[in-house]
């Protein structure tokens, strides 16, 4: 396994990792470029825009829809169900996976995140991270502004309150 592959691992695995890798922040680079294209596409291109949704994500059903603008790191650690919204500025950190259900409705400005910093000063100064996955499961809502942190899993028929 090289180098930059090690890094990747200990990211998606949980592990203590170098946020500064190079590797890492080219990867992120690239996902904002795409990003930034699809967040200026036109909104009556929806075909087109779900087309840039799936080269980003790591998989969505075929019944999706996102409002425009949508953010994350990576895109490739997000698996999304069928029969998925998201409303305006979700905005996902996916160092770990971020698994999400069908039917899952996500209310404007909802974000995920499973980037994790040291408490301590000196420690979180250094730029070594761990990710913590979260889940998210069928038939849910969460409502407008609410934050998932990292490792929460969420329940079937489950509505978080904003």
């Amino acid at each position: 396994m090289s180098e930059n592959n090690s890094v990747w691992e200990k990211m998606v695995n949980g592990e203590i990792y170098d946020a500064l890798d190079s590797h890492l922040l080219d990867m992120l680079c690239k996902t904002r470029a795409r990003l930034w294209e699809y967040n200026n596409l036109h909104p009556d291109k929806t075909d087109e825009a779900k087309d840039m949704l799936r080269a980003i994500l790591g998989s969505v059903g075929k019944d999706f829809h996102f409002n425009q603008p949508f953010r994350c790191d990576y895109g490739c650690n997000i698996h999304i169900g069928e029969r998925f919204f998201a409303n305006f500025n979700f905005t996902v950190l996916d160092e770990a996976p971020v698994t999400i259900g069908d039917n899952a409705f996500i209310g404007p400005d909802v974000s995920i995140f499973t980037a994790c910093h040291p408490l301590d000063p000196i420690g979180r100064n250094t730029r070594q991270e761990w990710a913590e996955p979260v889940t998210i499961g069928n038939n849910v809502w969460i409502g407008g502004g609410a934050i998932i942190l990292p490792g929460v899993t969420i329940g079937d028929n489950v509505v978080v309150g904003a």
